[in-house]
């Protein structure tokens, strides 16, 4: 029997080829220059097998001739048009050579990566082979590693293409190509003729892309409305007489801290009367630092923003190619849990020879493997991501992903870390506090995963009823801090959590925002933050002022389309269905977007030009001629703020106007397979941690001094005033000298819903005022930081000796006097 095997990349071909045939095939050239065919004679099933393979999505989809152009049709006619299937240019060759080798066949085995996305194009590889050959027989390869045992039991084990998983990814691809059309096209032809600064580039919007900018955009906007809160709280600690280095034993205070400053000192005038503090409490028992769960796509995304300083994106580049070249699993899988069968025991062998972790996992062979933990997530496709084969060779980004893989799973296979603690409770003066020590006792796992880290305190040896005067006995302050601006690894968190995406596209949809240039990544130090640019900021907050129920800029949207997904592969659903109610949605919230697109486009207006926000619904006609735009790129404005134009009028034409480039491509296909809010955690440390800088960059031209064109987080106390009435404030400019932007304070707290003025130009100048007028305390506080009072705390005591009985009144009484008594002592 003739077999015609087809597989989802050439290399894949390549190494099955070789892996079938024991390194005994023969290839020939296709029409293509980057696919062969590889014959072999298969001596396990005595069959002949051809290995060929696609480069992905071997068919595109798109809106006929008539409609292509972007101004052949109102926006919402995309919705229901007509939508062709056809071979992509890049596809042709490929499509000739399956149409000659599947004539002579008897069996198609397709051997495509074992997801959803596979199984879709699976099913257009058999659509293309049928045309030629309308009796050939279809299985698929299953498999989930490029090693020789998977490889061999899926080619003497086919099973049948999964119809259901192809028609969901089916439907997801024709409607967001709907989605992004329409809104794409909407968006880009009602702004660019207003702001010659967007006249460079589609305006695009994708179903998972916006939902994805509407995370950063939140945490941004609570970065600059936050507003800090100082808090107190007493410090208690002692210094142990028979410790070599006269090691600080801190107590945590069982209240935390407290927002009222006469509180905190009444609170802390009974400790200082009254500073005998005895203990209460002395617990004493095992514990362990839990290992690791096996390695799943959003955490191996995750780990490589914040452990390997990379981009998820990248990760996942980076893990395919090892994926392809055999030394790691398939890296694209929801399961955190082995099979109970699963062969540990070869996989660990193989890491034996590595000259950093080969002696750990040695020991693993002899007595230090514990089975790994059962996470909750099981796709029933894949197991969790883990090494298959050693790389020693490797070298930069490869190395670090390859490493961090095999040594996680390493450290699922060894055992939790093993401790000592013991928790120390004790009052004074009716005040509880307590202080946890560890011994860490047994790394284990540790050993090898150098990513976690768990250290030892000393603590002294205390017994229940043991009474002793503290070292030091303060009151200190602090403020509550802001958010900080998402990560990459924070963003993947809220995407994995609110189902935008899947766990293998995730990391796409984050660059496609960054490629966009709807957000800018900004490094500080080994952290890289994302900040929304100033028209990414406007988009989101013209289509939250709309007011939808299910906002375009949340997930709420995207998540159903995805769990009508998933009813679709469990054939709990159909394909027509999951697609007619999807698109009655979002018809439903197109309508309402178009009636009331002035308001995005008065946000964005605002927000690239500095200029206010419009109030009334005439100001801006859906079709009427643009006005005269600001100097500035997308960033419009402040110091290297991009190249955009300036000027200009009329309608531009729309890019691509001879071709469909408004479908933003968001669909959830993997990238690189050629496949088409909070308050700030109070915390008792003193001051403020470093504001985080945002960046904005021109769409016309790349910014060249992002770290001076940064809006900065400005983090303020600033007291309340009186309102002054509703009368409204005209005029008011910020030192840069241009209108001031107005907000709103959104933070819970006495001065939300407050409005306040900031920089037009996106906080260049830190401007800052209140709208109902600055207070007379906080007058001359808007353009310098604020100025703290001196502490009034009793200066740290150096020993129990030294706060003698005969101190206590004294200090108290210079507390009650006031600051100036302090500085007596």
């Amino acid at each position: 029997m003739k077999v015609l095997c087809v597989a989802e990349k050439p290399s894949i071909a390549k190494s099955v080829a070789q892996i079938l045939s024991g390194g005994h095939f023969t290839s020939r050239p296709t029409q293509s220059p980057y696919h062969k065919n590889y014959d072999f004679y298969y001596a396990k099933t005595g069959d002949n097998y051809t290995m060929t393979a696609v480069s992905g999505h071997l068919t595109e989809k798109d809106f006929g001739s008539a409609l292509r152009s972007w101004n052949s049709c109102d926006p919402f006619q995309l919705f229901d048009a007509p939508i062709e299937t056809r071979v992509s240019k890049d596809g042709e060759r490929i499509e000739r050579n399956l149409l000659s080798e599947a004539r002579g066949a008897q069996m198609l085995m397709i051997w495509t990566d074992c997801d959803r996305e596979g199984e879709n194009i699976g099913a257009e590889v058999e659509a293309v082979c049928l045309r030629s050959n309308p009796r050939i027989r279809v299985k698929r390869a299953r498999f989930s590693a490029i090693i020789p045992a998977q490889i061999h039991h899926a080619a003497q084990n086919p099973v049948d293409l999964d119809r259901a998983q192809a028609d969901a990814v089916e439907a997801r691809i024709l409607l967001d190509l709907r989605y992004g059309a329409a809104f794409t096209r909407m968006q880009t032809l009602t702004l660019q003729p207003r702001f010659p600064q967007l006249q460079e580039g589609l305006i695009s919007y994708g179903p998972c892309q916006f939902p994805t900018l509407g995370f950063v955009v939140s945490r941004y906007e609570q970065v600059q409305a936050f507003v800090p809160e100082p808090f107190w709280y007493i410090h208690l600690s002692i210094v142990s007489p028979d410790a070599d280095d006269e090691e600080e034993t801190a107590f945590s205070w069982r209240r935390h801290h407290v927002f009222e400053f006469d509180v905190a000192l009444a609170l802390y005038e009974g400790t200082v009367e009254n500073p005998t503090a005895r203990v209460t409490k002395v617990t004493k028992k095992p514990t362990k630092k839990w290992k690791p769960l096996p390695l799943t796509t959003v955490e191996l995304q995750k780990a490589a923003s914040r452990l390997l300083h990379m981009t998820p994106k990248k990760a996942l580049d980076v893990a395919e190619k090892l994926y392809n070249d055999g030394f790691l699993s398939y890296p694209r899988t929801e399961t955190d849990q082995f099979d109970q069968a699963f062969d540990f025991d070869s996989l660990i062998a193989k890491q034996t020879v590595d000259p950093d972790w080969g002696g750990f996992a040695a020991g693993l062979q002899n007595g230090g493997f514990q089975r790994p933990r059962d996470g909750k997530k099981n796709d029933k496709a894949h197991p969790p991501i883990h090494p298959t084969a050693h790389a020693g060779n490797l070298v930069g980004e490869a190395k670090k992903v390859y490493e961090y893989v095999a040594r996680r799973f390493l450290a699922c296979c060894s055992k939790d870390a093993e401790g000592f603690q013991t928790t120390v409770d004790v009052v004074v003066n009716d005040e509880e506090f307590s202080a946890t020590g560890l011994i860490v006792l047994e790394r284990n796992y540790l050993e090898v995963y150098k990513y976690d880290k768990w250290v030892g305190k000393h603590l002294p040896d205390f017994q229940e009823g043991q009474e002793f005067m503290p070292s030091v006995c303060e009151l200190k302050d602090g403020e509550t801090t802001s958010p900080s601006l998402l990560t990459e690894a924070d963003l993947v968190t809220l995407m994995d959590k609110n189902g935008i995406g899947t766990d293998a596209t995730i990391a796409q949809h984050i660059q496609t925002i960054i490629d966009r240039q709807y957000v800018i990544a900004r490094q500080e130090g080994s952290t890289k933050y994302l900040v929304p640019s100033t028209l990414g900021i406007g988009l989101i907050e013209g289509y939250n002022r709309i007011g939808f129920d299910k906002s375009l800029s949340k997930p709420l949207l995207r998540r159903e389309t995805e769990r009508m997904m998933v009813q679709v592969c469990d054939r709990q659903t159909t394909k027509a269905e999951m697609m007619a109610r999807s698109i009655d949605q979002y018809k439903e919230v197109f309508i309402r977007a178009k009636q009331q697109f002035h308001l995005v486009v008065d946000s964005v207006g605002q927000r690239i030009n500095g200029g206010p926000i419009a109030t009334n619904n005439d100001a801006i006609a859906p079709n009427g001629r643009g006005g005269r735009g600001g100097a500035g790129g997308r960033g419009a404005g402040g110091r290297g703020g991009g190249r955009g134009r300036g000027g200009g009028q009329g309608n531009p034409r729309p890019p691509g106007e001879n071709q469909n480039s408004d479908s933003d491509s968001d669909g959830d296909d993997d990238g690189g397979r050629g496949r088409g809010g909070s308050r700030g955690r109070r915390t008792a440390t003193r001051g403020r941690a470093a504001a985080s800088p945002v960046a904005r960059r021109g769409r016309g031209g790349r910014s060249t001094a992002q770290s001076d064109d940064a809006p900065q987080p400005t983090r303020r106390t600033v007291g309340t005033t009186q309102p002054t009435g509703g009368e409204t404030r005209q005029g008011v400019t910020c030192q840069c000298g241009e209108p001031a932007g107005e907000r709103t304070v959104t933070k819970e707290g006495p001065n939300k819903g407050r409005k306040f003025f900031t920089c037009g130009k996106d906080r260049t100048c830190d401007f800052f005022e209140w709208f109902d007028g600055p207070s007379k305390s906080n007058e001359d506080s808007f353009s310098r930081p604020v100025q703290k009072s001196r502490s009034t705390i009793p200066a740290k005591r150096k020993s129990t000796e030294h706060m003698s009985t005969l101190q206590l009144p004294i200090i108290l009484g210079m507390l009650k006097l006031g600051t100036g008594a302090l500085w007596l002592l």
